[in-house]
């Protein structure tokens, strides 16, 4: 019997050791380079979501191969146009993010920035930045604040005989298709009255008479030249429309490009007026929505 009684204290033991084994394994006991491998399949948002999960997914989330395959290929260049920094010292994921801000340069007359999703480059360039013919003269133009406009000033027409805005930029962008608007708008800068918008369009005329011609041409380093043309009557008066300029396409990487565009409406057979110029926009195409 004592036997029998030994025995069976040891399958007990045994039961109790089967219990007793150990968890089955979870997403924290995956090695941490295997994780930051997986969030590179994943977009920067869901990347910074899943960071959320455990420690081991927000450590792996800030390895800087991760984030260097969602910079744009350009993002030495804006490190150092935009930031002022050397993209060598800092941590890529702190690139991401300082270049998904609204940075403003050259004296704050220009701002570039990355679309959170996607990475791509967007770039918006203020109305003094332009050479506006007869800017100088009260008479003509002057230049007034206002909150709808991401550099809160915007340049306004009275009332002249030749319209003539023009602009130039020498930036690197990544390779792609890029479209360019001017921010317009019928009117004079709006107010809020009794919580409503209101827009003053006692100085709007002209505009119906002739078209408004916008150009744009892109010389690429390789010699290569993109040039294209459009007409439109301006519309919609009291509301701010981008009006389509043109497409340039950037075929090779870390270059520069020189790209010239203009606004102009020459007819001196009668007078325009009322015209608030925002800025100039520059961005993917396809992406317009994202402005």
């Amino acid at each position: 019997m004592g036997a029998t009684f030994s025995g069976f204290v040891e399958d007990q033991s045994s039961i109790g050791s089967v219990v007793s084994s150990p968890s089955k394994p979870s997403l924290g006991d995956l090695p941490e380079n295997c994780i930051s491998s997986i969030l590179t399949y994943f977009d920067p948002p869901e990347i910074c979501k899943l960071a959320r999960l455990n420690r081991a997914f927000r450590s792996a989330s800030r390895a800087d191969f991760v984030w260097q395959s969602k910079l744009p290929s350009n993002y030495k260049f804006l490190v150092n146009k935009v930031l002022h920094e050397d993209s060598e010292k800092l941590a890529k994921k702190d690139i991401y993010a300082r270049l998904c801000r609204h940075n403003h340069f050259d004296h704050g007359t220009k701002e570039v920035w990355l679309d959170k999703s996607s990475g791509k480059v967007f770039m918006s360039i203020s109305s003094k930045a332009l050479r506006i013919t007869g800017i100088d003269d009260r008479r003509y133009w002057n230049y007034i604040a206002t909150e709808e406009s991401r550099f809160q000033t915007i340049a306004y027409l009275h009332q002249i005989w030749w319209v003539e805005v023009l602009g130039e930029l020498e930036f690197e962008f990544q390779p792609g298709t890029y479209s360019l608007f001017f921010r317009l708008q019928l009117g004079k800068a709006s107010k809020v009255r009794f919580g409503r918008r209101v827009c003053n369009l006692d100085q709007v005329h002209g505009w119906d008479i002739k078209p408004v011609r916008f150009q744009l041409s892109a010389s690429l380093s390789n010699g290569t030249q993109h040039h294209a043309l459009s007409e439109c009557f301006l519309r919609e008066p009291g509301k701010w429309v981008c009006y389509h300029v043109g497409d340039f396409v950037i075929e090779n990487p870390n270059t520069p490009t020189k790209i010239k565009f203009s606004m102009i409406q020459i007819d001196c057979t009668h007078t325009k007026g009322g015209l608030c110029v925002d800025s100039v926009l520059i961005c993917p195409s396809g992406l317009e929505e994202r402005l």
